[in-house]
């Protein structure tokens, strides 16, 4: 059973954290160290709080060290931005490395329809209305990349149900 406060981890602060990730992307096509720490450390706080074992904990880890790797060696070659690269890393840890599949692919398809979009957006003016919005602006820009913040953020909420935790949702 988890307890009132790996609840809260689980079911307010990592959503809560995906959620402004996303957004904070969306609008300023960056995502903050802090945001990536926070969801570190509120993984860290779960797993003690949960009463995680060990061998769990290092398959937790593997799953993050493992993105952190193959995600800056993305970002070392221009694919995607190094705060994208290390808020997957930080949901991986989340995830596990049992999860770590579902979770990239899942990424991967929203990222692609959610890069598609934006393309084909792009491929048309503004409507008059959004010019006055600066994110809107910048975001129609062909020179600016695409927030995939949003899919990462998107891909662990949908995966996360399935992953560290829910099975034990019975409050103590």
């Amino acid at each position: 059973m988890l307890s009132v406060a790996a609840y809260l981890l689980l079911c307010v602060v990592f959503p809560f954290l995906m959620a402004y990730a996303a957004a904070s992307d969306l609008l300023t096509m960056r995502i903050s160290n802090r945001v990536t720490g926070l969801v570190v450390l509120g993984f860290a706080l779960h797993a003690l709080l949960s009463g995680m074992a060990l061998n769990e904990l290092a398959l937790h880890l593997a799953a993050g060290a493992l993105t952190l790797v193959v995600a800056f060696a993305m970002f070392a070659r221009g694919w995607i931005g190094g705060g994208d690269a290390k808020l997957a890393a930080g949901t991986a840890l989340w995830l596990g490395i049992e999860h770590l599949a579902d979770y990239l692919l899942v990424a991967s398809i929203l990222g692609g329809a959610l890069t598609l979009a934006i393309l084909y957006a792009r491929a048309y003016p503004l409507p008059r209305a959004t010019l006055r919005l600066p994110f809107a602006v910048h975001l129609h820009d062909s020179r600016t990349g695409i927030p995939y913040g949003i899919a990462l953020a998107a891909a662990a909420l949908i995966v996360l149900p399935s992953s560290v935790g829910w099975d034990q949702l019975v409050l103590a």
